[in-house]
């Protein structure tokens, strides 16, 4: 079976990784995002998906557009069976929808109709989720509305954070896809359709969501921490001071003033009233500084947080 994999950042590259594996399955070529430039701004950074492909030595695509007439022809060439998308990053135009004799497979890290959108991991951690899992869908124009073939469930334990959550749902494709990509092959497959009304739909996170609120539930501000955990991290700001947090839990303090403001500073924490209870903040990072404990804290920024 021929494939044009699509794809772009780490579990995209771990599942490109399996599949590269499969004698009986030749990746004719690997579509992956352009080399971006690094914080810096003069290294150019190529795909996980890159780096992996090129360990394969496979074909890489690495179009800016996926109209250009070179492009195109080059891909019409390779007698693709069938595409996998899978966190590619860019819309996947009419033409190559149409392409593959069987069809364009997208993995998709929620249960469709829930969490259609570019954040679906984040989205089930914010909401306080217990349990979320991968979509096979037959894919199309709309904005993740294809068909399911399959669906795989896991629980979100208490744990559970950016990097955690997307380390299992990969886990989990790995091991279903190569029964789905068979039952493609054999023709053996049933979809289902997804149900429009019963759909929600999850934006991309921003830098500037890293910042939180105090004034909200404390069970809310961890549900960020944990759903930012890998960017853009979460913060808050005191005395015009952004001040990332490393490490946050909450506590089994009384609360003792309005949300936001600060219930006591000791060598085990800063803890912060919020409107139902206090959260604890025991390690930190102050703009280009190491990243400080809540024992540095308290022996060298009290004056700050007063």
């Amino acid at each position: 079976m021929n494939i044009l994999f699509a794809g772009s950042p780490k579990s995209s590259s771990e599942i490109l990784d399996s599949l590269a594996k499969d004698p009986s399955l030749k990746i004719k070529g690997v579509l992956t995002q352009p080399d971006k430039k690094g914080k810096r701004g003069t290294r150019l950074y190529e795909s996980e998906v890159a780096r992996i492909a090129k360990e394969h030595n496979l074909n890489i695509f690495k179009p800016k557009t996926l109209d250009s007439p070179n492009f195109v022809g080059e891909i019409k060439n390779l007698d693709i069976d069938l595409v996998i998308v899978i966190a590619y990053g860019k819309l996947i135009p009419k033409w190559l929808l149409e392409l593959p004799a069987l069809m364009v497979l997208n993995v998709h890290f929620s249960i469709l109709p829930k969490y259609r959108g570019a954040s679906p991991i984040h989205s089930s951690i914010l909401n306080g989720d217990k349990e979320t899992g991968i979509s096979f869908m037959q894919m199309n124009e709309g904005l993740d509305e294809g068909g399911i073939l399959e669906t795989n469930t896991i629980r979100i334990d208490k744990g559970d954070n950016k990097i955690t959550l997307e380390k299992k749902l990969t886990d989990l494709t790995i091991e279903n896809i190569f029964d789905v990509i068979k039952v493609i092959k054999n023709k053996t497959f049933t979809i289902l359709n997804q149900n429009n009304s019963m759909a929600t739909y999850c934006r991309k996170i921003l830098k500037k969501d890293s910042i939180t609120d105090f004034n909200d539930f404390s069970i809310n501000i961890i549900n960020k921490f944990r759903a930012y955990f890998d960017w853009p991290g979460l913060s808050f700001e005191f005395n015009g001071v952004q001040i990332k947090i490393h490490e946050i839990s909450i506590s089994q303090e009384a609360s003792n003033g309005k949300a936001g403001s600060i219930n006591k500073i000791d060598r085990s924490g800063i803890y912060i009233n919020t409107i139902d209870s206090v959260i604890v903040i025991t390690n930190l990072q102050f703009p280009n500084k190491n990243k400080i404990s809540s024992l540095d804290v308290f022996n060298s920024y009290q004056s700050f947080f007063k």
